[in-house]
């Protein structure tokens, strides 16, 4: 059974960023000082569970453009079963109950292999395909 909870405690927190550091550091190359930034305290934190074991992270904070999803990570040995698809799901279900975000613009930077999890949720690339962090992206937003 997958579960995604907003993170409320340090022992979480620390949980998801060794998932972040695990998926972009170890097996991604991103520089460390890249993946762990200045937005930490500003952003609203998510760990995913696979069967009460933790298996993924993501982030979504609130910017000058509206609201960015980031840092979405899922463990390798755990990809392909919809852990992915939950996070989104449950950080989009968040930020519409938000009294700030739920009326502003969503958006993101998709790395290549993970634009077809986001266009599932009616996400849409917009501009040109750019290096972030030595990686492929594109910028997607929600219509």
């Amino acid at each position: 059974m997958i579960t995604v909870k907003e993170i409320k405690n340090k022992k979480d927190q620390k949980k998801a960023q060794e998932i972040r550091h695990e998926v972009f550091v170890i097996g991604q190359n991103v520089p460390a000082d890249l993946e762990v930034d200045e937005f930490e305290s500003d952003a609203i934190h998510y760990l995913a569970f696979l069967n009460n074991n933790p298996v993924g992270a993501a982030r979504w904070r609130i910017t000058d453009d509206g609201v960015k999803l980031e840092r979405f990570a899922v463990l390798n040995e755990f990809r392909g079963r919809g852990i992915g698809s939950a996070m989104v799901e449950k950080i989009l279900s968040d930020i519409k109950r938000d009294p700030e975000a739920g009326n502003m613009e969503i958006y993101l930077h998709a790395q290549m292999n993970a634009i077809p999890l986001y266009r599932k949720f009616g996400f849409v690339k917009f501009g040109n395909m750019f290096d972030e962090a030595g990686l492929m992206h594109y910028a997607m937003r929600l219509p």
